[in-house]
């Protein structure tokens, strides 16, 4: 687990480009926090990390988000699950096959059942403390055999 102060928008964007400098096909970047702790503004700020240059809607209403190369690096899916109101609905909205070839970046994960359990999950809890914003990053075996966030 690692600890990163998020003071400002550039240390979030900076946070940001190091996921999105790391990240494969197949991760989870699930984004947890109360709300308005700024998982829309992080998941953004990787979206455009991995090269998109449009603007990035929250996936809120829609649920779920696509971008595919060569708008981004690699095929991406961006997906808020809060409006979910049971873990099956994820599977409902077929989100096996989004995910398929593509990195994940869920808002809301426990909605959907939760990514913890997968290797390549990267969880971003995000609160709010005294001092500001503050990351609390916990990788999961994939993201540290490849030497990310150790």
């Amino acid at each position: 687990m690692v600890e990163v102060p998020l003071p400002d928008l550039d240390a979030s964007a900076a946070l940001a480009d190091r996921i999105a400098g790391r990240l494969r096909a197949g991760d989870v970047v699930a984004l947890e926090g109360t709300l308005g702790a700024g998982k829309t503004t992080l998941a953004r700020s990787i979206v455009a990390a991995l090269g998109y240059e449009g603007e990035v809607p929250s996936p809120s209403f829609a649920i779920i988000e696509v971008y595919d190369p060569p708008a981004v690096r690699l095929p991406l899916v961006h997906a808020d699950f809060y409006r979910l109101d049971d873990p099956a609905e994820a599977e409902e909205i077929g989100l096996d096959d989004y995910r398929e070839g593509a990195a994940l970046l869920a808002e809301w994960p426990e909605h959907a059942g939760g990514f913890s359990h997968e290797a390549n999950c990267l969880t971003v809890r995000l609160e709010m403390r005294e001092k500001g914003r503050t990351a609390i990053v916990e990788p999961g075996p994939g993201w540290l055999e490849r030497g990310a966030w150790t």
